[in-house]
């Protein structure tokens, strides 16, 4: 907020303003990923002006048997899908044998079903030796961007960056290790919701997602 008012006017404006921060890496021709849905017209700006390649890192949260809000784990896409596991949340829950493994299953083939949806014909993009920015449009617990983030490390990128218009200073500590850099615009002690940080913060449709990613240079397959 500056003044009382949101920071930003909607998720394009605070993408070009992201834009203006991440211009230096322009010259090492990143990678943008963004976390659909909200993520994507921030993301879209940013690699607009960067006249970078986007594309979507898309992830799913595995629930506790029962109680599908409480978190265990989550799966990410990517060109080797991962899965990454809240171990103390394992260990707390301790779901039934095979459980796990069938709820892995079954968010792979949400994600599939949406990559089809969003990106149809094309394969989650290689990160390997990649400089990789990742964008969504604000970050309040951080769990989503902890996972997105450790799949793709694991992908072996030449640099991770995690980029958003708005996050909690606990998130930002929190994810501190998963990324090799973290740049936000505005670092709030308590964050109430992201979109208090918008005058307009209407949720993204699919139709949006797919004119912005038709709209894009998009990654060599």
């Amino acid at each position: 907020m500056t003044g009382g008012q949101p920071a930003f006017a909607d998720r394009r404006d605070a993408g070009r303003k992201l834009a203006a921060r991440l211009a230096g890496f322009a010259d090492v021709h990143p990678l943008v990923l963004a976390l659909p849905r909200g993520g994507v017209p921030v993301a879209f700006e940013v690699a607009q002006a960067l006249r970078a390649p986007l594309d979507l890192v898309i992830v799913r949260k595995i629930g506790a048997p029962g109680m599908e809000e409480f978190g265990i784990g989550a799966v990410v896409d990517g060109h080797d899908p991962q899965l990454v596991l809240d171990e103390q949340h394992v260990r707390l829950v301790r779901p039934p044998r095979g459980y796990v493994d069938a709820e892995v299953r079954r968010q792979l083939e949400e994600i599939e079903r949406r990559r089809r949806t969003y990106l149809p014909g094309r394969s989650p993009p290689a990160v390997a030796g990649k400089a990789v920015i990742v964008v969504d449009d604000g970050i309040a617990t951080g769990n989503t961007a902890k996972a997105a983030l450790r799949a793709l490390r694991s992908g072996r990128p030449g640099r991770l960056v995690l980029a958003v218009p708005v996050a909690e200073v606990y998130a930002i500590d929190m994810l501190a290790a998963e990324a090799d850099e973290i740049i936000t615009l505005s670092a709030p002690r308590r964050l109430h919701s992201v979109g208090e940080h918008y005058a307009d913060f209407t949720q993204t449709t699919d139709e949006e997602v797919i004119r912005l990613l038709g709209a894009s240079l998009m990654p060599a397959t």
